[in-house]
């Protein structure tokens, strides 16, 4: 007797793919990590890169990949598109459209261009976080924490690429970290902001944290109030 697949199990496989279509996606991303910060560190030019521009259009492609597989796999396709229109647009190869139109785009926008994509891996990192636990304050707690730190480094990254020439306070990428933290948890820095690129920086790294960091004192009263409560020893 042949087993006819039920639904359960076609939700079984759409789940599984989906999942290593997620992973997948965040290999992809942490593949563009390493080159933005090798090109980054070693002084390259990133508006002229050729072999960012490759490899990010081909991460970008597979992004569009996975987008048209989920879309395939969504019952209700137009809501997928319509909720999915943000990530649709960050997958878009821009550093190698820019290239091949030959657009005149000032190195700061081409460098935020370029972390794009990287949106599209914050958004699947939280799928995935949610996925490995079923508790929803903690799913939350970890996508929040990822998102604090993604910020945190890209933000010094721009920071450190932006005011390195010209900020006699900013000698390697450790200064643009120690300012970075410092903007983010409010408690100011020595470091001065020289470039208008900077100044956006710091206004949104401390918003974020002003925003973000109240989480942390939500969690923990979350925490102690689930944890059980050692049983009083009765009196006589």
């Amino acid at each position: 007797m042949t087993h006819v697949p039920d639904r359960q199990d076609h939700s079984t496989a759409r789940r599984h793919i989906l999942m290593a279509l997620h992973l997948s996606v965040l290999a992809a991303s942490a593949l563009l990590i390493l080159v933005i910060s090798w090109d980054t560190f070693h002084n390259l030019t990133f508006t002229a890169d050729p072999f960012y521009r490759k490899i990010q259009y081909r991460i970008c492609l597979f992004f569009l990949f996975d987008i048209t597989v989920e879309w395939a796999m969504s019952r209700h396709k137009l809501r997928y598109l319509w909720k999915n229109l943000l990530f649709i647009a960050v997958s878009i190869p821009y550093a190698s459209v820019i290239h091949r139109l030959g657009l005149a785009v000032p190195p700061p926008a081409q460098y935020a261009l370029r972390f794009m994509p990287l949106l599209r891996a914050a958004y699947v990192l939280w799928l995935v976080s949610g996925s490995l636990t079923s508790n929803k304050i903690t799913s939350l707690f970890a996508a929040y924490i990822t998102l604090l730190l993604t910020t945190l480094y890209f933000g010094s990254l721009m920071f450190f690429v932006e005011e390195r020439t010209v900020n006699p306070g900013v000698t390697c990428y450790l200064d643009a970290l120690w300012w970075g933290i410092m903007d983010m948890t409010t408690c100011g820095s020595s470091i001065n902001e020289m470039t208008p690129t900077g100044q956006i920086l710091g206004v949104l790294l401390a918003a974020e944290g002003l925003i973000l960091f109240p989480v942390f004192t939500v969690y923990i009263t979350s925490a102690f109030a689930r944890a059980p409560q050692p049983k009083r020893p009765d009196t006589q």
